[in-house]
């Protein structure tokens, strides 16, 4: 192990709620190098963290955040929602890097202006891209760093190296600058292959300390877990153990 991967809070880290600025303090408290959130479009076009569309207000009506506005939002939803523009600007501060994870298409053109708007095209990239969304952010917002989300039924439908040498075409094809994995997809053949073509290699999203080694001894670039905590405590680990190897 020549560097420890890079470590990303996945949101709603520590036992936290996803998308709250609990997770997200909880995150930068220890220290992570990468914090991951999902993506939504509200009507009028502002951003928030959020996985679903669908949402609950605070009397119980359900409708969908691409149907409401962020005032709305704001006022009568039953959870916090926070916008992601208060969230990159908190980010900048810290010198952190965001991981965007779009949950649609939709978010790529204005996640893309925020980012230039702000300044922080190289504090923030696009996750959640399949092949096609990969494409799209390349044809809309091509100064923005993108990782592909391989596709994973091609894993199941195929031989190992298909799978891998699709994965590694799609993503140079849309310029991705590397691949996001689930760990259990992870061989040492991928990560070969990744290498050899410039990738680089993200899993997701790891929680037991024995997955967190096996990842980071196969040499993957970023581990996201919810339990940021433990994978630091194993990167400390490793580190350790390496010196004493070393000496």
């Amino acid at each position: 192990m020549k560097q420890f991967p890079l470590i990303t809070a996945h949101t709603g880290c520590m036992g936290h709620p996803d998308h709250s600025l609990a997770s997200f303090n909880a995150a930068l408290a220890l220290g992570v190098d990468v914090y991951e959130d999902d993506i939504r479009i509200t009507r009028d076009a502002k951003l928030v963290l959020a996985h679903d569309d669908e949402v609950v207000l605070a009397d119980g009506r359900q409708t969908r955040l691409s149907d409401i506005t962020l005032a709305e939002l704001e006022e009568f939803s039953k959870e916090e929602r926070l916008p992601l523009e208060s969230v990159l600007r908190w980010i900048k501060e810290t010198g952190k890097t965001m991981n965007l994870d779009i949950k649609s298409a939709a978010c790529l053109e204005p996640a893309a202006a925020t980012l230039l708007q702000m300044g922080m095209t190289n504090q923030a990239f696009f996750s959640g891209c399949g092949y096609a969304v990969a494409m799209e952010a390349e044809r809309l917002t091509p100064s923005i760093r993108k990782l592909l989300n391989v596709n994973i039924d091609s894993f199941r439908l195929s031989s190992y190296a298909e799978a891998v040498a699709q994965a590694c075409d799609e993503a140079r094809s849309a310029r991705c600058f590397g691949l996001n994995v689930p760990y259990q997809l992870v061989r040492p053949e991928l990560i070969t292959a990744a290498r050899q073509v410039g990738l680089a290699v993200y899993v997701w999203t790891v929680a037991e300390p024995d997955v967190m080694r096996r990842m980071a001894g196969l040499g993957v670039d970023s581990i996201t877990s919810r339990n940021v905590a433990e994978l630091i405590a194993v990167k400390n680990e490793m580190i350790a153990s390496e010196g004493e190897t070393l000496r």
